[in-house]
């Protein structure tokens, strides 16, 4: 096994499957089961969720709504989906925790490290949602804050595509896969990973990011125990 503490980022549009809006319930089960492949082979996980299958701040400045008030919006449609997410890995008899940073006692606990950690070293998956908690943060952000924070070994972007390439490979049939790139190379070609704060996070403290095809079946496992899967952004 190859990485023993993983934070993988899921996007919530992902969780739509076929349908235009919401959580595609057999999405859900598929992630579910190939997040408890990799649960039993002992590596911990934890887990952030985006909330565009449900709204996203962008849009809403975009519709005129003020900013902070979208991004707020934003964060509780990403809890939906982490509950939503908790509830598949426990009908696959995962042990799971659901951590917001946003206090909702009724359904979550607060976001505290200690306690995020000692939950995965006793062998439970950790879902963070909300976000970071704050406005003008991204999901993506908030993945590479909590991977460093729990000092994950790696931060896993499970996309529809299978890693990065010089183009985007839905418009350009011509585009070329990368199987590793450096931090410095994405930079200089303005290849497209994550927003630009969560990618200087993970530059800055030296966590390694995987984007791959989290819908093809079985590429997680794969990934877990050391195959070449996506591409892998190192120093």
């Amino acid at each position: 096994m190859k990485y023993k503490r993983i934070l993988l980022k899921l996007s919530g549009e992902a969780l739509m499957g076929d349908k235009q809006f919401g959580i595609d319930n057999s999405r859900l089960m598929q992630y579910a089961k190939e997040i408890k492949s990799v649960f039993e082979l002992g590596t911990q996980v934890a887990i952030v969720i985006g909330g565009g299958n449900i709204f996203r701040g962008v849009q809403a400045e975009q519709g005129g709504m003020e900013r902070t008030q979208g991004d707020y919006m934003g964060m509780l449609a990403t809890m939906i989906n982490s509950m939503a997410l908790q509830s598949a890995l426990e009908s696959v008899e995962i042990p799971t925790r659901l951590q917001s940073a946003i206090e909702m006692k009724a359904i979550a606990e607060p976001f505290i490290r200690r306690r995020a950690v000692r939950h995965l070293e006793v062998g439970r998956v950790v879902i963070f949602g909300a976000g970071t908690g704050n406005p003008y943060f991204t999901t993506d952000t908030a993945a590479s804050l909590r991977a460093i924070e729990i000092e994950a070994d790696v931060l896993l972007k499970g996309t529809r595509v299978d890693g990065i390439y010089t183009a985007d490979p839905e418009k350009n049939p011509t585009a070329k896969k990368y199987d590793r790139v450096s931090f410095g190379e994405v930079f200089e070609k303005g290849l497209s990973v994550m927003d630009m704060t969560a990618f200087t996070l993970c530059n800055e403290n030296k966590l390694p990011i995987i984007v791959f095809d989290m819908n093809r079946e079985g590429n997680l496992k794969k990934l877990i125990s050391g195959d070449n899967v996506g591409t892998l952004v190192t120093f």
